[in-house]
């Protein structure tokens, strides 16, 4: 009697154990802050069940999980970004992990479960975003798209006082577009070397070198390390005009030898390779990081419409593409000799030339070490640059100080005269302007390579 009694009371013990024994396991968290809101993401062993709630007096976020328990290698305590104001945990009805995120402002929440990918298992997602913060195109595009109206008048006051006619003349906007970001690093490397940090390198000198170039200024897309939306992307670009829009990466593929430089721009029916239709979903697939999709919801008419515009900002991309892959070959080796097509999401605004270019292969162990080197990102950064100035040579919008930055030829000027002027080489004044040799003429119009020859 005694055995069955020790037997039973053994069965109760060993079953009321099971529910923490197949327990889920947070294991890791990371947070990352972005212009318009802070994400949380939890790393947890399985599946999970949880509710989400908000509370007030003080402001927090509340995840309760489901027989869960907290990893002891997770530090909950160290972790305060953003409205982050620090993170705790409990046991709750003795199984469940209660998870609390303590905030210093009121917010709007949002969660999302994600499948195991290449680089993570399954994650729990919490978007945290303050509620005065309603419109996110104008924050996520930066602080000076937020003005009072007094600071718009005071703008417009200060255009009126300027009489000279140059005072009206804008720069072009070069939109600077480093790809993935945050949760999302892109591409490894064989040595563990991130995509998403060497493209933000690269796109980081190339934004310097933009901004000493008169005439021209810089927009960076990304300007940190935070994931943002692919369309949101385009957004922020299309909301300060931008005039040209280049999407910087170093992607991976299954071969390791693959090595070289690519330009890619819109294909609105496919991709022109086999490779690019895998680079194109490998990119497009990135949103499904941020838990949306890339469905447009549209209708027919705007499609149409839409569809129209790209057709002609297209031809304007493949000029773009030309001038910096032409630039590439020069630097380096290029994977493709012609600029390349695939239905990258980051590339589809309707009124902006878009490209993306592939700085190198960061699964090929030998450029993944120089994707890496400082001296080697500005190197890209420079070829990128020259690409730019060739184009905007050729193709200036109206309206901007490089479109007036042109020199009519007088008796008794010559090339190595008007270089010198303009501090610039003869043959940058060449290649700008398609002259062969050194004869000019009476009238002649030169367009004038903006920025000096350093």
């Amino acid at each position: 009697m005694n055995l069955l009694k020790i037997f039973c009371l053994s069965a109760i013990v060993t079953l009321s154990a099971l529910p923490l024994a197949n327990a889920a396991k947070l294991d890791d968290v990371r947070v990352w802050q972005s212009p318009d809101k802070t994400r949380v993401v939890f790393d947890v062993s399985a599946v999970i069940d949880y509710t989400l709630f908000t509370l007030s007096n003080p402001h927090r976020v509340v995840l309760d999980i489901k027989n869960a328990r907290l990893s002891s290698s997770v530090d909950l305590a160290r972790h305060k970004d953003g409205v982050l104001n620090g993170i705790r945990s409990g046991v709750r009805n003795g199984r469940d992990l209660r998870v609390v995120l303590d905030l210093n402002a009121a917010v709007s929440s949002k969660s999302f479960a994600l499948k195991p990918s290449d680089h993570y298992g399954h994650r729990l997602v919490v978007d945290l975003q303050p509620v005065d913060l309603k419109d996110f195109d104008l924050k996520s595009i930066g602080p000076q798209r937020v003005h009072t109206d007094t600071a718009i008048k005071k703008k417009k006051t200060v255009v009126v006082k300027k009489a000279a006619p140059l005072s009206k003349l804008r720069d072009v906007v070069v939109a600077i577009d480093a790809g993935h970001g945050g949760e999302d690093p892109g591409a490894h490397g064989p040595n563990g070397v991130n995509e998403k940090d060497v493209v933000y390198a690269i796109a980081k000198e190339l934004a310097a070198l933009v901004r000493k170039e008169r005439g021209m200024k810089p927009l960076m897309i990304r300007t940190g390390d935070y994931y943002l939306r692919l369309r949101n992307r385009v957004k922020k670009a299309r909301a300060h005009n931008a005039d040209i829009f280049i999407s910087i990466h170093a992607d991976a593929f299954k071969n390791p030898r693959v090595s070289g430089a690519s330009v890619y721009v819109l294909s609105p029916k496919g991709a022109s390779s086999e490779m690019a239709r895998l680079l194109a979903e490998r990119e497009n697939a990135s949103d499904r990081v941020g838990g949306v999709a890339l469905d447009d919801k549209d209708d027919v008419l705007k499609i149409v419409l839409v569809d129209l515009a790209q057709t002609a900002t297209i031809e304007s991309s493949y000029k773009l593409g030309g001038t910096v892959l032409s630039a590439l070959k020069d630097f380096g080796d290029v994977h493709k000799r012609d600029v390349e097509q695939a239905a990258f999401a980051v590339l589809k605004s309707p009124d902006i030339p878009s490209i993306l270019v592939e700085a190198a292969f960061i699964s090929n162990p030998r450029e993944e070490g120089r994707l890496v080197n400082k001296r080697h990102q500005r190197a890209v950064a420079q070829t990128l640059m020259k690409g730019v100035r060739g184009y905007f040579a050729r193709h200036t919008p109206p309206g901007t100080w490089l479109a007036q930055n042109r020199h009519v030829i007088s008796e008794g000027e010559t090339l190595s005269l008007i270089a010198r002027q303009y501090r610039v080489s003869v043959d940058r004044l060449r290649v700008v302007n398609n002259i062969v040799g050194d004869r000019v003429k009476v009238g002649q119009v030169l367009n004038i390579p903006n920025g000096r020859d350093s």
